[in-house]
């Protein structure tokens, strides 16, 4: 399915499951040397998440490669460093790199995107759900590239949120992103309209589950 076949109403970003799926279009919209910086940002994450798999069983540089494709197809983003967070925003936190790594390999403003992008582990006496809604809840004052990288982020995450295998983790994601995420689209006409529509899509998840 490309991301102009909609699944149910709701626009389906998933055309690249390898780097050369990818390329043709990121070399093709870019000039050589972003689209050179591209592919070590891929490169660089893939060798780092290593066999790590999402939820719902793919490779994890699937999901970075689906939220390029929502930066760079959906929203028209033609910039290097926002499209390199895009591929990098998990490395710091879901693998051993570090953010000196990140900041070595691609510069420092690409850096402080994925660091925007980084949940940080729990403060003394945070539980592990407190932690993770002080870093939703400051992501609003994050900058506007970091806060578009999260949004194509979290539409990868659940653009086919019910082929998650935990019934209860689908709602869960469903009220977050209502309540944290969706609000962080105001000032993007198209994550506004790319999440409405996803809104109403997935909205049978505010049912509560039969007993």
């Amino acid at each position: 399915m490309t991301h102009d076949q909609p699944a149910g109403g709701i626009r389906i970003f998933a055309s690249w499951r390898t780097w050369a799926d990818a390329e043709p279009t990121v070399s093709s919209t870019l000039g050589p040397d972003d689209a050179s910086v591209l592919r070590r940002a891929y490169r660089f994450a893939e060798s780092w998440h290593g066999d790590q798999r999402r939820p719902a069983g793919e490779p994890y540089p699937t999901h970075l490669l689906e939220a390029l494709e929502v930066l760079l197809v959906g929203t028209g983003e033609r910039r290097a460093m926002p499209l390199a967070a895009a591929l990098l925003h998990d490395v710091v936190e879901d693998t051993p790199c570090s953010l000196s790594e990140v900041t070595e390999q691609f510069g420092p403003a690409v850096a402080e995107l994925v660091e925007h992008l980084t949940k940080p582990e729990p403060a003394t006496g945070q539980t592990a759900q407190q932690a993770r809604q002080a870093y939703l809840d400051r992501l609003a004052a994050a900058p506007p590239d970091a806060i578009a990288v999260k949004l194509a982020d979290r539409y990868s995450t659940t653009q086919r949120l019910h082929t998650h295998p935990r019934p209860a983790k689908q709602r869960t994601y469903y009220a977050e992103t209502v309540e944290s995420i969706i609000p962080l689209a105001d000032g993007f006409p198209f994550f506004h309209n790319l999440f409405a529509a996803w809104r109403r899509h997935y909205a049978y998840l505010t049912a509560q589950p039969a007993m």
